[in-house]
């Protein structure tokens, strides 16, 4: 009879960042509209370049016309949106480096992600100035998948000990996380004049009909590897 063993990594971790998006407010990153974004997270390890991580995410996003309007009409809308989204994911991860064997030269690998989510967020928002009575906040929600995919850098602090830096893309299936669609409903933009009644008081409001809602992650995660031997007989 002889033995065999077999070594398993299991990682759990933590990490903080900031967190964007774009859609019908912002088009692009705008390092002046972020929110903070947090996660825990576990990991398994299959080798020294394979690995399936599984966490949740919190994030607070927001956007306003009103802080860079894309052009006159995104002025003259006055939208604006802020909320928390709660995002569960399953992610594959590779590294480009065999920073783990223990002959290696280098304590640290960049590594991409790829995997599938799911989000729901919890918001306040007007579609365009004057939507809203005074009392009402504009309270919405909605749930989307996600395909979260990024890029990283991990570093080696200790043997069971990483620091690592995250940029993520978190494209969605939806295109009211900003609470425009991109529908074409005639909506009232202007108060009724009593003493002009050919007056138009109704308006074409919609988003961008091309694309969906994304949001962003950046940060900073620290994680903690824990061993598990495993022998067998045969």
């Amino acid at each position: 009879m002889q033995e065999a063993y077999a070594q398993k990594h299991n990682e759990y971790g933590l990490g903080l960042g900031v967190a964007t998006y774009s859609g019908d407010i912002i088009r692009r990153l705008d390092p002046g509209q972020i929110g903070l974004q947090g996660t825990l997270f576990g990991r398994r390890k299959f080798d020294n370049v394979w690995s399936m991580r599984y966490g949740v995410a919190l994030a607070g996003i927001n956007a306003a016309d009103s802080v860079r309007p894309l052009d006159a009409m995104a002025a003259a809308r006055d939208a604006y949106f802020k909320g928390t989204l709660i995002e569960g994911h399953l992610m594959m991860e590779y590294h480009f480096l065999d920073f783990l064997a223990p002959q290696s030269s280098v304590r640290y690998s960049p590594y991409g992600f790829f995997g599938i989510g799911y989000t729901f967020f919890l918001g306040e928002g007007r579609t365009f100035a004057g939507e809203l009575a005074p009392e009402d906040d504009g309270d919405y929600s909605l749930s989307t998948p996600v395909i979260p995919f990024g890029l990283g850098v991990k570093y080696k602090l200790q043997d069971r000990l990483f620091l690592s830096l995250e940029f993520g893309f978190r494209p969605t299936l939806s295109d009211f996380l900003d609470k425009i669609e991109g529908n074409e409903t005639y909506i009232p933009r202007f108060p009724v004049d009593p003493n002009d009644p050919d007056a138009i008081v109704y308006g074409v409001n919609y988003g961008n009909k091309a694309d969906k809602d994304w949001y962003y992650f950046l940060g900073l995660t620290l994680s903690y590897s824990f061993y598990q031997i495993e022998c067998f007989n045969y």
